[in-house]
């Protein structure tokens, strides 16, 4: 009799431990994603220059224009971490003032978050940058972007720990004109499922950072998209955020 009691405790525990489930923290879809403003650079008026005739003359040009490869985006995060049931039952919640995490923005409406690693940059980025129409000379492509060698703070994604500058990063400009270690870092991700799946992560600023534009942004970050030649479509991404 005791050991049919052992064994029945035996396989009553078997059968609790097996109720029990552990999953990942996967970033969730960003719930409301709205454009506040949307603008460029503006457009130079033109110099002028008298021509005479019989003249040669040497003339040092310096100009700008809008690069055909980027979008920006930049802003602030708000939300809370909550426990609640699958039918979104909220048992207890916590505001967050000033969030810690991610911003993910990826043209693949799916994501295979388990298989979530560094993009190799070296390896890919020309896969990714045929499918931008962006020529190997460009000045603005994706590996002249981002680079192996800046550095990057550690990060969680789906509970995959990226140690600092385990991946390829760039820092996007804050208020003094120019990429600084630890200011708006964004960073490569990749999901594996094909050579050209790219994710670009912004990691979200802890303490208050004056932007490139001298005001307080939780993350500044940029996409590719295709404004080449004649190419007037527009490119669709979507946002995902992991709230810490």
């Amino acid at each position: 009799m005791k050991s049919f009691n052992k064994l029945l405790l035996f396989v009553l525990a078997f059968a609790v431990i097996g109720l029990v489930t552990v999953s990942a923290v996967v970033p969730f879809g960003a719930e409301t994603v709205t454009e506040e403003n949307s603008t460029r650079a503006p457009i130079a008026d033109p110099e002028n220059h008298s021509a005479i005739a019989g003249n040669v003359t040497e003339l040092t040009i310096v100009a700008t224009s809008v690069t055909q490869t980027w979008q920006g985006y930049f802003g602030n995060v708000s939300g809370t971490i909550e426990l609640a049931d699958s039918a979104d039952n909220i048992m207890y919640n916590w505001s967050l003032a000033d969030p810690e995490g991610e911003v993910y923005a990826t043209t693949s409406g799916t994501v295979a978050w388990a298989d979530i690693a560094c993009f190799d940059l070296d390896a890919n980025h020309l896969a990714v940058e045929s499918n931008f129409n962006i020529l190997t000379d460009d000045v603005d492509g994706l590996n002249e972007t981002f680079s192996d060698t800046i550095a990057h703070d550690e990060f969680f994604t789906n509970n995959v720990q990226f140690t600092e500058n385990n991946c390829s990063a760039s820092f996007i400009f804050d208020d003094s004109g120019i990429g600084v270690d630890n200011h708006f870092e964004e960073v490569l991700l990749t999901d594996q499922s094909a050579n050209d799946q790219i994710i670009f992560v912004a990691l979200i600023e802890e303490v208050s950072v004056d932007g490139f534009d001298g005001r307080d942004h939780d993350f500044q970050m940029l996409v590719l998209e295709d404004g080449h030649g004649t190419d007037l479509d527009t490119t669709t991404y979507f946002f995902y955020v992991e709230l810490e």
